[in-house]
């Protein structure tokens, strides 16, 4: 049985000079990838171009040396697997564009249950995105954020839940809110298409 190596050591391996040490990435997280990939464009062809597509760019960027996020590697990868899958659907013309402005907001498509198919579809990816971030945020930010949105608990029940001030919790998920735009800005993710 072959020990389970660290991402993130692989990655060094890779960067000073081990190509072997890529093939055990790929084959480490080829599965969930694939099957990400699979789920937004359902397509065998499509998914195996983009999923090369985006071992090209992780190749251009490890080579460059521009990798920086130690031991986040699956979630790098899958961001960059994300934006693949919308610069298809923006080629292919099958990406509607959501009437907004400067200041859309992320979480009224979220809450939005009147969705067409192919809406749908783009939810389900933010949905996914946005998971991936949201593991980024500090656990008491996080905490709160998931009970507000996901749970649709009010701040007077998330203070009691959690044991701090409904003041503290406001303050959390002002934090977490500040932090996402942050994340979100660093990682250049495109959420959506306006």
């Amino acid at each position: 049985m072959e020990l389970q190596i660290d991402d993130s050591i692989l990655v060094k391996e890779y960067i000073s000079g081990k190509e072997r040490a890529l093939e055990v990435l790929i084959n480490k997280h080829n599965q969930r990838i694939t099957s990400f990939i699979y789920s937004k464009v359902l397509d065998r062809d499509v998914t195996e171009d983009i999923f090369q597509d985006t071992f090209i760019k992780v190749i251009k960027t490890l080579k460059k040396g521009n990798y920086s996020e130690e031991g986040k590697f699956l979630p790098w990868v899958m961001r960059i697997a994300h934006n693949l899958i919308i610069d298809y659907f923006r080629k292919n013309k099958r990406m509607p564009k959501f009437e907004g402005s400067d200041d859309f907001n992320i979480f009224s498509v979220i809450g939005d249950d009147k969705l067409n198919a192919e809406k749908q579809m783009i939810k389900d990816q933010i949905d996914s995105d946005l998971g991936i971030l949201i593991d980024e945020l500090p656990d008491d930010q996080r905490e709160v954020l998931i009970m507000r949105i996901y749970k649709d608990m009010s701040f007077k029940e998330i203070s009691e839940s959690t044991g701090v001030s409904i003041n503290t919790a406001l303050g959390r998920m002002r934090y977490a809110l500040i932090n996402l735009r942050k994340i979100i800005q660093r990682n250049k993710i495109v959420l959506t298409n306006y």
